[in-house]
């Protein structure tokens, strides 16, 4: 394993431990949705890896609120601000198959759907994404 991967793996898991306890509101971290993608198998932050969020309507379809790509960090800053932050049900969706295609990797997932329920949004929520070609982790982080 490179130190490089070793290092970047070692940071996202400090960055949980110190985060630990009770959940986070929206006004200790500045954004009320976050999310961070890591690629697994080179031990680095999915750069320029599309992502677009939808939250489900009263009538049960999807409507797109925001697309973007992850920065240099894995990180997609300003997904939803506090006022269009409410309760319901999100999807998060992961373009993983032109990530991969554009690093000239074979991938077997060309995209991940995350979806989550929002029942307070005054609290913080983190869906980060670990990734590789052929897997993926998620979780509810703080």
């Amino acid at each position: 394993m490179s130190i490089q991967r070793l290092e970047t793996l070692k940071q996202h898991l400090h960055c949980a431990e110190t985060s630990r306890g009770a959940p986070q509101t929206v006004m200790a971290t500045g954004s009320p949705l976050t999310t961070h993608v890591l690629d697994t198998a080179s031990g680095t932050p999915a750069v320029n890896l599309k992502i677009s969020l939808f939250r489900k309507d009263k009538l049960g379809q999807w409507t797109d609120l925001f697309n973007g790509k992850t920065n240099s960090d894995g990180r997609l800053p300003g997904l939803l601000t506090q006022d269009t932050f409410t309760m319901g049900l999100y999807k998060v969706t992961f373009d993983t198959g032109t990530y991969f295609l554009e690093k000239g990797v074979n991938g077997f997932y060309p995209y991940v759907d995350v979806v989550f329920e929002i029942t307070d949004p005054h609290q913080h929520y983190h869906v980060p994404l670990l990734l590789s070609p052929y897997g993926y982790s998620t979780y509810r982080g703080s």
